[in-house]
């Protein structure tokens, strides 16, 4: 369980300090789609979001991670002029291995921003990312979400008991 435990928690990608990332040798930042930058019945994102990504790329490696399909997380990494890993498998480190060897990064060289504990931050963790979780963007989830989200809940319920995490106090 102490894997789910996220580095850093902060309310959504835009309060993220990356300035203090790079400082400490981050240099990719490998984001996840779905309610992290985008809704997910959502097909394109809002401007700010778009801009916001493509300055990121004057000082980071930026990616998208996610499980979702190619058609989905292509049409988006192609709006941020980005790269990025589809049927990630998270949490598995499988997509991260992908992204590690196509880019010659080193495991503590990458930041992971997602807004699930089971599959984000398990993933980023086991893979040995940096890890931020965010909240997630909308309360519609896919199917199979509804399943980790239930997960998640517990895990919450215990970090809370051991004043690890508690949903909204952000830190980090």
């Amino acid at each position: 369980m102490k894997k789910c435990l996220p580095k850093m928690y902060k309310k959504n990608i835009f309060e993220v300090p990356y300035q203090k990332l790079k400082k400490e040798g981050i240099k990719c930042i490998a984001f996840d789609l779905d309610n992290t930058i985008a809704l997910i019945d959502q097909e394109k994102v809002e401007q700010t979001t778009i801009d916001f990504i493509k300055k990121l790329k004057e000082d980071f490696r930026v990616l998208i991670i996610s499980n979702n399909y190619k058609p989905r997380v292509s049409s988006y990494a192609e709006l941020f002029d980005c790269d990025y890993v589809s049927c990630a498998l998270k949490p598995s480190t499988s997509g991260f291995k992908r992204m590690r060897k196509k880019y010659n990064l080193k495991k503590e060289e990458i930041a992971i921003v997602g807004d699930q504990l089971v599959t984000d931050i398990l993933g980023g963790s086991r893979a040995g990312a940096f890890t931020i979780l965010v909240d997630p963007l909308g309360i519609k989830d896919l199917k199979i979400t509804s399943i980790n989200r239930f997960i998640e809940r517990r895990i919450l319920k215990s970090f809370k008991k051991k004043d690890l995490l508690i949903k909204g106090v952000y830190y980090g």
